[in-house]
Formats: structure tokens, sequence, C-alpha cells
């Protein structure tokens, strides 16, 4: 009924208060002993305050008794409330909602990446061990194009070893730039590069629109990955012989660069566009040349993004998927940075409450 858990605690005293007043008036008005109505008094006043704050205490013990199911493994445990419950002890129970819903989603996508990075290695080492074992046996010939294949999944191996090592920096939250003065064409000419050679066979192109003399002050290996994740990302859910368009531009005050990458096709719906920049979250099968993977591309991508106070989102736009890079001229100072992280994080509690 209340908002808040004091008004509904200070009302159960006045009830209380006013309950075993009237009982002692009564028991006094009809001639029973002082000593006797007293007990009689308390009794009664406790069991109305005893039944009366269960639905108070309920949900307490359902969030203890979730903990401890949580601490044995089980995250599908869930509150049950009245949806009217708007007190402390519903906003409380609602939050234990939404960390195990958290939680729950951070554990099956846990379990889904050991199985994903057990599958990814497997296939590059039995490739490997098979050829190996081939030319040691004699059965086939150290050729150039047999030792083009074992670079080729050494390769495979090098990058998934990338990825979890990229995974480490951001579950660390943050990494070390180097920052230096990045013309931003050439960057993105650099990075657009091995990425159509790999892309070879699919027949996609790669449009680039980007002024000559757009520049942008960053840690270029960080950048260079944040480009390539965006851009792979275009390529593997594009149909074989589309293009990909990377456009660059000043923001509208000069100091930003914000840079476009569009496949031309089907958009992503409006609900999930966040989600797929969640660790672990995989691309689902499409018309692309590709999909699934590791799941950690884009959100490597958005974690590179934020190291340089930049941001990395899906916006709409009639031509297809546009995933929109903002990047600041000069980047803030790590301190600066960590400062708008917490900022963020208190202005989400405070929404929350």
């Amino acid at each position: 009924m209340f908002s808040s858990l004091r008004a509904e605690l200070s009302l159960l005293i006045v009830v209380a208060t006013i309950l075993a007043f009237v009982i002692a008036w009564l028991l006094s008005i009809t001639g029973i002993n002082g000593w006797l109505s007293m007990p009689v008094t308390i009794v009664v006043t406790l069991a109305f305050t005893y039944f009366t704050s269960r639905g108070l205490t309920r949900p307490l013990g359902q969030m203890r008794d979730a903990a401890e199911a949580m601490a044995q493994g089980d995250y599908s445990v869930r509150i049950h409330l009245n949806k009217d419950s708007n007190d402390e002890i519903g906003q409380l129970a609602e939050s234990f909602d939404t960390m195990a819903d958290e939680l729950e989603h951070a554990d099956q996508m846990r379990r889904d990446m050991i199985a994903n990075v057990s599958h990814e290695l497997r296939t590059p080492v039995s490739a490997l061990q098979a050829m190996v074992e081939n030319m040691a046996d004699g059965v086939v010939e150290p050729t150039p194009v047999n030792m083009e294949n074992i670079l080729s999944q050494t390769h495979r191996l090098s990058d998934l070893i990338s990825f979890l090592l990229d995974m480490s920096r951001v579950e660390a939250g943050a990494s070390s730039l180097e920052i230096e003065r990045l013309n931003v064409a050439e960057l993105i000419d650099e990075t657009v590069g091995p990425l159509e050679y790999a892309d070879a066979g699919h027949g996609h192109t790669i449009e680039q629109r980007v002024p000559d003399d757009l520049v942008v002050e960053g840690d270029e290996a960080r950048l260079r990955q944040l480009l390539t994740n965006i851009i792979a990302n275009a390529l593997k859910h594009s149909r074989d012989d589309t293009a990909v368009l990377v456009e660059a531009h000043a923001g509208e005050h000069g100091d930003t660069v914000i840079i476009n990458v569009v496949n031309f096709g089907s958009d992503i719906p409006k609900e999930v566009r966040n989600d797929i920049f969640r660790r672990f979250v995989k691309g689902t099968s499409g018309p692309g040349t590709e999909s699934g993977g590791t799941g950690l591309g884009l959100s490597i991508a958005r974690w590179a993004a934020k190291l340089h106070g930049g941001a990395v989102q899906v916006v709409d736009d009639p031509r297809g998927v546009d995933f929109e890079i903002t990047l600041p001229v000069t980047p803030p100072d790590p301190q600066t940075l960590q400062e708008q992280a917490a900022g963020r994080d208190s202005e989400a509690a405070y929404d929350g409450q």
C-alpha cells in the first residue's frame, strides 16, 4: 500500500497500540482482574503483529533461500511478489531478480563460451595433427601448399588466443593506451586491406568514403582492432557479392569523429541492439558468409571505443545495418574516464531505485 517500509512499520505499530488499548479497555469494563488482562492483551497484540508482519518479512526469507540456491549454482530462482509491492523490500526483490537474470545469462554464456572455444580449438589442432602425422609417415610431402595449410591453421589458433587475451583485458576493465595522431583515412585503408584479402571468394566489396584530412588521436592498435571487428562483423553477416560501406565525417562541433559501417540488408531489431555487444552473445545464423563465432568481437569493439572515451551503437539507417562509432578527436585522460564510468554507475543505481 505504501512506497516506504518505514510508513508500513509505523502504521503497524499504531494499529497494534490501538488494538492493545481497546482490548485492555474491554477487559477492564468486564471486570476482569488487571493482572489477568495484561498477559491476554500482550498475547493478542503479539499474535496480531506476528501474522500481520509476515507479509513484510516473507520476501526477505525468499531472498535468503534464493541466495543460498545461487551459492550452489542454481541461477533460475526468482522472488515472487505481488506486482503492487512498492516499498523498499519490493524494490530490493526486483533488483535481486534483475541481478539473478544477469548472473544466469553470464553463466549460460560462460558455458557456451567453453563449448565454443573447445570446438574452435579442436578443429585447427586436429587438422594440424593430421597434417604433421601424414608428413611424418611420408604419406604427403611438405610441399608449399601443405605448409601454407599448416600456416593457416596456426593463424587460426593465434586469432583465437588473441580473442581470449582481449577478453581478459575486457574483464580487467582497462588497458594502457599509446596515444598518437592518426589519419582516419589511412587507418581505415590499412584495416580494410587484410579484410578484403581474407574475404576472397565471397565477392564482397568495401567502399570507403573518408575525407583525407580527417584526424583523430588514439592508440593505433586498439583503434585498428575496433575497426577490424566492426567491419569483419559487417562482412560476416552480408550476402555474397554485396557491398559494405565505411564512411567517416567530423562531428557537429568538430570535437568528435563519427565512423559508420553499413552493410546493406535487413536491420537489427531495436530490442536486441544493445544485447549484441554483450560478451559471449553470438550472432544468429543468417544470409551472411558466416555466423556465430566466439561472441567477443563486438564486445571488444565497444570496450576499445570506451577506452578512448567513445561509443559504438547500432543506429537507424534505411540503407541497412549501420554500426556508428563515435570517437573524440582528443581522448580524455584515464582518470577522467574512470570518473565518467563511476558517474554512469551511480546514475544507473539511482535509476534502479
